[in-house]
């Protein structure tokens, strides 16, 4: 049944020259209930320890508008170093994301930081928070990873990231205070998603009805640049609302935060919410086509633990379909590099260099071609997580190119490669993998065959 190289390239970041993958299941998930090593090892900033933060750059932005003719180029120049460090902060948080999937003994926990990030995938509205992407993962994403899903998803929807991204700010209760001075009504984006994807899912026992009353529900959130996330009464939509057949609120009374919080509580618990992630959790790790027993267990411990995340890991790794030795999902392509950087193993401090252009070049550029742009995904939805939408020509050959280019950069001098055949594949080096490494003219050509093949491409 369990698999110890099975576990580290279907559940981890990949198999290593120097890191055993784990011998019993148990040790996966002792090592995801116990301290996260790779944030402290290769950390990033949390937004309120983040430098630039959002409200300097704002404020060189307005700086330059402000700054007379005589001061204008100075401003101008303040403006863009601030920016050119935001941008550094960027490049580094990739980096250190590549090297937390390298570096690892925990693989599984940067796995489900990168499921769970996509689940609540958010994009930048404005160049002044552009570096704080990674920063949002750190504040609610990975403390909550092994945790409850209520927790997770009630940090989620407090954060200014995601408040952004689904224009909250635009969201006005037309009965407040604010909406009868204004005229100006509700946005409805964050209660979709939060219904559609983050929750019940598309076809969960919703209509348009309770995404209504969730925006009004909702109309009270907010945020800004000098304040932060707050709880806007002004906004906020009096009375009653009902939601998935449960009120929230007093009729003709005032909104509070707390109403908004006990929905988050009961929907993160909802037997639609169950049913529709233990789907996208077995969908991700093990097959397109979710065997239905494996989603019916995590289902009904998500249930029966009230969104415990660690027991619902713990009951797809427990089941036998876990196990099945056809890889039948396709590596994504930040998952690629993780993985192939771990059998690389190349020094950190060639990992670790920030250099933009090297970023560019090693790093950016090829996710770009490989389809899955870093913190750019098209929609609200994620990147997708089907093997049609990653095994394309123009992905492949990206990932070609890369396996034939990058590896001399960074590993000096590179692997034998029929070493690293055994070391990347381990039982799972087919014998085209190894003939074509034992008959490479150069070890670059034989590294590179390696790193391009199918066998590697699979998880």
């Amino acid at each position: 049944m369990y698999d110890p190289y099975l576990a580290e390239i279907r559940f981890g970041t990949g198999l290593s020259p120097r890191r055993q993958p784990p011998a019993r299941l148990d040790d996966m998930l002792e090592k995801l209930a116990g301290p996260d090593v790779m944030a402290e090892a290769f950390p990033i900033p949390r937004t309120e320890r983040m430098r630039p933060a959002e409200a300097e750059l704002h404020a060189a932005v307005q700086a330059v508008r402000r700054a007379p003719a005589a001061g204008l180029e100075a401003a101008r120049r303040a403006r863009e170093a601030l920016f050119e460090e935001a941008r550094r902060q960027r490049d580094r948080a990739l980096v250190h994301t590549l090297l937390r999937g390298a570096r690892t003994r925990d693989g599984m926990r940067e796995r489900l930081v990168a499921f769970w990030a996509n689940h609540f995938t958010v994009v930048p509205r404005y160049g002044s928070t552009r570096h704080l992407v990674a920063s949002y993962v750190e504040d609610v994403i990975r403390p909550h990873v092994t945790g409850r899903f209520g927790d997770m998803l009630r940090a989620v929807v407090r954060h200014p990231m995601m408040l952004h991204y689904l224009d909250q700010h635009r969201s006005i209760g037309p009965n407040s205070q604010y909406g009868r001075d204004t005229g100006r009504g509700l946005n409805e984006n964050l209660a979709r998603e939060l219904l559609e994807l983050h929750t019940v899912g598309a076809g969960g026992p919703y209509g348009q009805k309770d995404v209504r009353e969730l925006a009004e529900l909702l109309s009270g959130l907010f945020s800004n640049t000098r304040r932060g996330f707050h709880y806007r009464v002004m906004t906020a939509e009096p009375g009653a609302e009902e939601v998935l057949g449960r009120s929230y609120g007093t009729p003709g009374g005032p909104e509070r935060l707390e109403h908004v919080e006990a929905f988050l509580a009961d929907v993160a618990v909802h037997p639609a919410t169950a049913r529709h992630l233990a789907g996208k959790l077995v969908r991700h790790f093990l097959s397109d086509v979710p065997d239905p027993a494996v989603v019916d267990r995590v289902a009904g411990t998500w249930r029966a633990t009230g969104g415990d995340l660690l027991a619902c890991y713990d009951a797809l790794l427990s089941h036998p379909a876990a196990w099945a030795p056809e890889r039948r999902k396709v590596r994504l392509p930040v998952e690629y590099l993780q993985a192939a950087l771990r059998a690389l193993d190349p020094p950190d401090r060639e990992v670790r260099n920030h250099e933009r252009r090297i970023v560019q070049v090693r790093y950016r550029r090829p996710l770009l071609r490989m389809g899955q742009e870093w913190e750019n995904p098209l929609s609200p939805a994620g990147f997708p997580d089907r093997v049609s939408d990653w095994v394309t020509p123009q992905g492949l050959a990206a990932r070609i190119d890369w396996a034939m280019e990058i590896p001399s950069q960074l590993a000096d001098p590179l692997p034998d490669p029929r070493r690293l055949a055994e070391v990347a594949l381990g039982p799972f080096a087919t014998e085209e993998v190894l003939f074509a490494a034992r008959a490479a003219e150069t070890r670059a050509e034989g590294v590179g065959l390696i790193l391009a093949s199918a066998a590697f491409q699979r998880r």
